[in-house]
């Protein structure tokens, strides 16, 4: 979850290393106006060594990798 500190941190820096690491996937939770959280995914390129954007969740989300999962955000 991004905390009003760590803006650049979780948006910017975990980015980074995490894609030049080889992790396959990034996702980052922040907390909308509404209350619901928003959760966007990343992908990783492998041949780049960087994320692709993913999808932007409200409401449910539910995806099939990095395995399947549905979650209602709204009862998180």
């Amino acid at each position: 979850m991004v905390s009003s500190g760590s803006e650049t941190t979780d948006r910017i820096v975990k980015v980074d290393q995490y894609a030049k690491a080889g992790i396959g996937f990034y996702w980052r939770i922040e907390q909308a106006a509404t209350g619901v959280p928003l959760v966007y995914t990343y992908v990783l390129d492998p041949a780049t060594q960087t994320y692709r954007d993913g999808d932007v969740f409200t409401g449910v989300l539910k995806v099939a990798a990095p395995f399947p999962v549905e979650i209602d955000l709204g009862q998180v």
